[in-house]
């Protein structure tokens, strides 16, 4: 738990939600907030499993996963090459496609050419390509009267996509099933605030949605788990446009390790069909291992 990326703080609170939820489940837990010394951390621990409650950079790139595979360690969460996928916004989208997945139009440019100028017609939106957590979003409304400023700390190639109108949806995948719809309602755009604030967001779930939405983000959700490679649980989000139908809904994005905190939307989903979070936490404790 921990880390040092800019979810650190999420992380945190992911690991202690984590924690007390295997004792519940009788499991014996030590906390490692995760430093420059994890790997002799580990070695002096020996632990039977990793519980990866780790986010973004680092912890759900593929970099944490290859020291449990050096190390030999059962871990949760999907592995190596699922994990760096699924934190490269870019290279998500292009499997997607690949797959037959709906998504919105996006590029890769640089933060000085994205400051100089529109590099797509607005609306759209910048972001962070190898971040979570709607951490660094920039949206550009269609009256924009010039490029976002983006701030010094944003990395040095972002991703600049199409604005997608319309209702969050999100779904999550435990093995292989798919859980249930929520609706993630706010007051403006579903940002970090959103996210983890208590009361920044309400989430209805199952959601209200026409019958063909639902199923279709189902379907979706579990695709994209299978066509990305992910291993135990998984959420993907969507955006969708009702005024279009079917073809307004497309996918944003999958998380390999989703929030586990009191606001997250995973231990929520896994409640509405039956399964504690205790129980959620012991499942992928059994489910953990290596050559992910």
């Amino acid at each position: 738990m921990g880390g040092p990326s800019a979810e650190r703080e999420v992380s945190l609170s992911t690991g202690c939600e984590c924690a007390s939820a295997l004792r519940d489940a009788a499991c014996e837990v030590i906390e490692v907030d995760a430093g420059p010394d994890v790997a002799a951390r580990l070695q002096e621990i020996a632990p039977d499993v990793v519980f990866n409650a780790l986010h973004g950079r680092w912890g759900e790139d593929g970099a944490i996963q290859g020291i449990l595979e050096w190390l030999q360690i059962p871990y949760t969460h999907s592995g190596i090459l699922a994990s760096a996928l699924t934190l490269d916004k870019q290279r998500t989208k292009d499997i997607y496609r690949k797959v037959g997945l709906p998504v919105v139009d996006s590029i890769l440019a640089s933060a000085d050419d994205v400051r100089a100028a529109h590099v797509m017609p607005p609306p759209y939106v910048v972001k962070p390509y190898n971040e979570g957590s709607s951490v660094g979003i920039y949206i550009v409304n269609e009256d924009a009267n010039g490029p976002p400023q983006l701030a010094d700390d944003m990395p040095d190639r972002v991703m600049v996509e199409a604005f997608a109108p319309g209702r969050e949806l999100t779904t999550t995948v435990v093995g292989d099933r798919a859980l249930t719809v929520t609706d993630i309602i706010t007051d403006g755009w579903y940002d970090y605030h959103a996210k983890y604030a208590p009361g920044g967001s309400r989430h209805e779930l199952p959601a209200d949605v026409p019958q063909d939405i639902f199923d279709a983000c189902m379907e979706y959700a579990l695709r994209a788990h299978q066509a990305l490679g992910c291993r135990g649980v998984s959420r993907t989000d969507f955006r969708w446009d009702e005024t279009r139908g079917l073809d307004g809904l497309v996918l944003l994005e999958t998380n390999t390790q989703p929030g586990m905190t009191p606001t997250s939307l995973t231990p929520e989903q896994a409640a509405h069909v039956g399964v504690t979070f205790p129980q959620l936490c012991r499942w992928m404790v059994e489910d953990a291992s290596c050559d992910r």
